[in-house]
């Protein structure tokens, strides 16, 4: 198994979560976070002064998926996040020791 944590651009949030949807993703946790990476910020004026914006609004999305999914799952995420600007996001796979739903006891596969 493994968890795939995704940041990426807001407006994309609905494109990707339905690609995963189509691909048989049955639920990721979404969260608004903040974040900067080689887009760095930007600067505003506000009220006439200007002010640097140093942490840009992002999307993060949390997928546990079974090891046979991981492929197609980022290969989805890569094709409809992707816009060819600075700031697209990114993608971490990492190994995921166990899975327990809580209503059920269900383990590991079973549970996802």
């Amino acid at each position: 198994m493994k968890m795939i944590s995704v940041v990426l651009k807001p407006f994309k949030l609905d494109a990707v979560r339905e690609s995963l949807s189509e691909l048989g993703v049955a639920g990721m946790t979404v969260s608004e976070v903040k974040g900067f990476g080689r887009q760095k910020g930007h600067a505003e004026m506000y009220r006439g002064a200007e002010y640097v914006v140093d942490f840009l609004p992002k999307i993060r999305l949390d997928i546990a998926v079974s090891d046979d999914m991981v492929q197609s799952v980022v290969a989805s995420i890569m094709s409809v996040a992707q816009t060819g600007y600075i700031g697209d996001g990114k993608i971490f796979v990492m190994p995921l020791e166990q899975v327990i739903r809580i209503r059920t006891g269900e383990m590991n596969e079973q549970a996802l």
